[in-house]
């Protein structure tokens, strides 16, 4: 009897630390999902910066 108790006891938290292992994997991969798409948005609304030669120069001072 109390070895079956026991057995059920292992299986029980076996299966809960795979459940919560699950859950930890699932959330982190749909914030890295979430955080790419992020980027890629922000990537794309980001007006386009002007090229070196055509910015404008400070005047040198004499």
């Amino acid at each position: 009897m109390e070895s079956s108790a026991l057995n059920i006891l292992v299986l029980v938290a076996f299966g809960l630390l795979v459940i919560v292992s699950g859950g930890i994997g699932y959330l982190t991969l749909a914030e890295w999902r979430d955080r790419r798409r992020r980027e890629q948005e922000a990537r794309e609304s980001r007006p386009a910066r002007p090229s070196q030669r055509t910015a404008t120069k400070v005047k040198k001072s004499r």
